[in-house]
């Protein structure tokens, strides 16, 4: 449905001007840089070849690296990322062949050369979809879009259309029966025997079913006699219910297959996910040290027990492990009735809240600013958690958990997370998990940046930490 030929030759033909451009600038700039050995202005242009090998270089790179699959860079932070690591692997595959072809090529132009193409490229890259977003479901070629069905599914295909119109695709409405109010921002057109009128009359170019099991059985002829019309007839299978996290589409053979569950991160992703982690939870742990000393410091001396604690909590895949933190409370907190516990909201158990008495004084300045939590980067180090992810549990509060909830424990569980930037503490566990759901569904480096990106801010504010 995003497969939009005009789109990927726009970007095609953009990148590979980029591309042309970008050389050409690096080939004037560089005897003009007073850097390196002096090369004369007439020895620095390189040969036809070197153009040629750089466009197919780029052009089977952007495209095993999906940069030119319009449904998997819909999202511009995605885009941007995939970009950056095909780019990245295009250079380091032309200076290899420049090495062993043309090696009079100076390596600092070649240098030049990939910071001018990355900066051109992404910023083609934008004014495209600026451009795009301007004209949107105004330009040539925008399709005609036709919603059979009010479920869930029909709801959400309505919002992912609304929400990428850039794309040329355009909601004309939508058709159900009965005729109930539904959260489609777009108008309701008929019945579903008025389905075909409604396509002859509005000109629709994309029909999509959306419909509910129990209706499939009305599907047979209408999709028959839409078959006689200039329409692509398009079905969401209605497996909602059923998918928590990803799904994907495959064949088997010539017998399609739809995945509802397998690993949500593939070896590649968990590899680069434990390496970012033992980087950046080292550096930040070093750095964590002498400030670790002086809360011991004052742990000690505000009230009397150990300086921190271990609390059994469950990982990934239920897996239970010792989470380690400094200690906020006093050194014997059951000795308080078992109504200072816990609080109840919205018929919920909630374990933390804002006026613990269980909580010492120093312990209520750590919480506020977080500082409780640095010992687990020892836990991140070990690897029983990562730096981003869903918080680990308490046993106790796992088990009352619905079978939905615990897709949270399909990734690594995190020091802090998507839910921990959205609201903190302030948002009760049981309304965490969607977060948690969300940040699995949309895993990506790139979003796992942008959380400690967050964290900071959501630490220096202080907000929903108690």
């Amino acid at each position: 449905m995003f497969r939009r030929i005009s789109i990927q030759i726009a970007l095609i033909l953009g990148d590979m001007a980029v591309i042309i451009l970008a050389l050409l600038l690096a080939s004037w700039v560089r005897p003009q840089l007073h850097i390196g050995q002096p090369i004369a202005l007439e020895n620095v242009w390189p040969e036809l070849v070197v153009f040629v090998m750089a466009l197919v270089i780029w052009a089977i790179g952007f495209t095993m690296m999906d940069v030119y699959t319009l449904r998997k860079n819909l999202n511009l932070a995605e885009e941007i990322q995939r970009i950056m690591a095909a780019h990245a692997a295009a250079t380091l595959a032309f200076a290899g062949c420049l090495y062993f072809s043309f090696r009079n090529i100076s390596r600092l132009q070649v240098a030049i050369f990939a910071l001018f193409s990355l900066i051109l490229l992404l910023t083609f890259r934008l004014l495209l979809r600026l451009g795009l977003h301007f004209f949107g479901e105004k330009r040539y070629g925008t399709r005609r879009v036709l919603i059979v069905g009010a479920s869930m599914a029909g709801q959400e295909v309505a919002h992912t259309i609304t929400a990428h119109s850039w794309t040329g695709l355009r909601l004309v409405g939508y058709v159900s029966d009965p005729p109930i109010p539904v959260e489609i921002n777009s108008p309701y057109l008929g019945l579903l025997d008025q389905a075909i009128e409604v396509v002859t009359e509005h000109q629709i170019n994309e029909v999509i079913f959306a419909l509910p099991r129990n209706a499939h059985a009305r599907l047979g002829n209408l999709v028959a006699t839409l078959h006689a019309l200039n329409v692509n007839v398009r079905m969401v299978p209605d497996f909602f219910d059923l998918v928590f996290l990803r799904s994907v589409v495959e064949d088997l053979g010539e017998i399609p297959l739809i995945t509802l569950k397998e690993p949500v991160l593939n070896p590649v992703q968990r590899l680069v996910k434990r390496g970012f982690d033992l980087v950046l939870g080292t550096l930040g742990f070093l750095v964590a040290l002498p400030l670790m000393a002086f809360i011991a410091i004052g742990i000690k001396y505000d009230s009397p027990g150990p300086i921190m604690f271990t609390q059994p909590r469950v990982g990934e895949n239920g897996r239970i492990f010792k989470m380690i933190k400094f200690r906020t409370m006093f050194h014997d907190p059951e000795r308080l009735s078992p109504q200072a516990m816990e609080k109840i909201i919205d018929g919920q158990p909630v374990y933390k809240f804002y006026d613990d008495p269980r909580v010492t004084r120093f312990g209520r300045f750590l919480r506020r600013t977080s500082l409780d939590e640095l010992p687990q980067f020892i836990n991140v180090l070990k690897g029983d958690m990562s730096l981003i992810g869903p918080r680990p549990e308490l046993p106790w509060l796992v088990e009352q958990y619905e079978p939905w909830q615990r897709k949270r424990f399909e990734v690594p569980q995190g020091l802090t997370g998507w839910w921990q930037v959205n609201g903190r503490a302030d948002n009760p566990m049981h309304l965490s998990t969607h977060d948690d759901l969300y940040y699995i569904k949309h895993y990506s480096l790139w979003l796992d940046v942008k959380i400690l990106w967050r964290t900071v801010s959501a630490v220096l504010s202080r907000r929903g930490s108690y």
